[in-house]
């Protein structure tokens, strides 16, 4: 497998306005999510480390009760990469998707 490449500024730039709320921060793309309890937002986490592992590129993330903090960069590539990119895209899809109404 190649290693993967770090995108310009303009490159994430670029991509940061096809991503809703996500921002660029210290080499980082970053989002904090706040969701009505800790169930909602441990669900959504479930959901995201499933998604991640099916990349094989894993977030840094923070949870405390209803909040999430999500953290992406490729380290061995000293940036964000397509790899980034694509985990917000999937990460957007995720909260885009109605919430089941509990029984």
């Amino acid at each position: 497998m190649s290693r993967p490449r770090k995108l310009t500024d303009r490159q994430v730039d670029a991509a940061l306005r096809r991503l809703n709320g996500w921002s660029y921060d210290a080499g980082r793309l970053h989002k904090a999510f706040k969701f009505r309890d800790f169930g909602e937002a441990f669900g959504f986490m479930v959901q995201v480390a499933l998604a991640a592992d099916r990349l094989n590129h894993h977030p840094e993330w923070c949870n405390s009760y209803n909040r999430v903090t999500i953290d992406l960069t490729t380290h061995e590539a000293g940036g964000i990469t397509a790899r980034d990119i694509e985990l917000a895209r999937r990460i957007e899809q995720i909260l885009a998707r109605p919430t089941p109404a509990p029984a």
